[in-house]
């Protein structure tokens, strides 16, 4: 028999960078393993807040020191594979004059792209997809979302 604490969730958290163009595409990386293509971030370490988080993976990934500005959409999107997860898109800013200083990590990336985000589909697994598009409209229309599995779950029904 569980313990009262087994009931309470305990979900894998993970924070990434919303990067937006002048012309509204996002910055994509091209992972060395797994699905391949997402933005800028991972899981959050122990002790560590999501936005503490994207900032570290922001350093760790591309070499770029950024604060997020504010959170876009937070997306519950529990896998069979993974359990529960809690997964944070924060506005990290413009990357307009930090770009040329993209290091990627070499281990863990390989290459970014600039994606239209009608052409989002092309690139990503369809709920990270979704997240992504509506973490786009919640930044241009200033504003937060909240997610599930990349859909909006709060809308009147």
């Amino acid at each position: 028999m569980g313990s009262e604490a087994d009931k309470f969730a305990t979900p894998r958290v993970a924070a990434g960078a919303l990067f937006v163009d002048g012309d509204g595409r996002v910055l994509l990386v091209r992972k060395t393993y797994g699905n391949r293509w997402d933005i800028p971030g991972g899981y959050v370490d122990a002790g560590e807040s999501p936005a503490q988080a994207c900032r570290r993976e922001l350093i760790e990934e591309l070499g770029i020191d950024r604060r997020p500005l504010r959170v876009l959409a937070v997306d519950w999107a529990p896998t069979e594979h993974d359990g529960d997860k809690l997964l944070w898109v924060f506005d990290c800013g413009d990357l307009a004059d930090d770009e040329h200083r993209i290091r990627l990590d070499g281990s863990e990336l390989d290459r970014w792209e600039w994606v239209n985000v009608e052409a989002l589909d092309d690139y990503l697994i369809p709920r990270l997809s979704r997240r992504l598009k509506q973490a786009h409209t919640a930044r241009a229309e200033g504003r937060t979302v909240y997610l599930e599995h990349g859909a909006p779950a709060l809308e009147s029904r």
